[in-house]
């Protein structure tokens, strides 16, 4: 028996039982796509996400830029030393706290940000290609509130047997409270 590879053989198999395979293929051909687009312009997709997610949150901890961007400290320790070696980022006294340093874009930034957004734009085009309006908007639209729920379940224990039914009562054990966190760039 030959073993099935690629969305050609995801097609031969039930679609919805492979959502999460076929969402893991998505998520790692763009950001490979992206990558190769931001090699370009000698950025990584770490460098690429830092200046995204300070744009939006100038004036925030390093430590707080870490847990956006979802970077270990040590790791954003080096991309924040090289880009203000580089003149993007600068890191300035905490006026609440002297043992923290805030962080903020240079004017230098700007023309690399807009390369990003260019970039991000482009890789979304290529991705969408051949989709309508319409479809993106509700692919959007429900892939937000497959994020929502995964949010939801978050910091709830794992339990129980969904075999039975075949899907979990998320509207039962959803938390009202929903955390915050900004979609990556692209």
């Amino acid at each position: 028996m030959t073993a099935v590879h690629g969305i050609e053989g995801l097609e031969l198999m039930d679609r919805l039982r492979n959502f999460g395979f076929l969402l893991h293929e998505t998520s790692r051909r763009y950001v490979h796509r992206f990558e190769q687009r931001a090699n370009q312009i000698s950025m990584t997709l770490p460098q690429c996400r830092v200046l995204a997610y300070l744009a939006r949150n100038e004036g925030v901890s390093q430590s707080r830029l870490a847990e956006l961007t979802d970077l270990e400290p040590m790791a954003m320790v080096r991309i924040l030393d090289r880009m203000e070696a580089d003149g993007l980022v600068e890191r300035q006294p905490d006026p609440a706290d002297r043992r923290a340093r805030s962080l903020y874009l240079t004017p230098k930034a700007k023309p690399a940000l807009d390369e990003i957004w260019r970039i991000g734009d482009l890789t979304r085009a290529e991705t969408f290609a051949g989709i309508g309006r319409e479809e993106r908007e509700m692919f959007i639209d429900a892939l937000t509130r497959v994020v929502g729920n995964l949010r939801a379940l978050e910091d709830l224990p794992v339990s129980g047997d969904t075999s039975r039914s075949g899907t979990p009562p998320v509207a039962e054990t959803a938390p009202a409270r929903r955390r915050v966190r900004k979609l990556p760039v692209g």
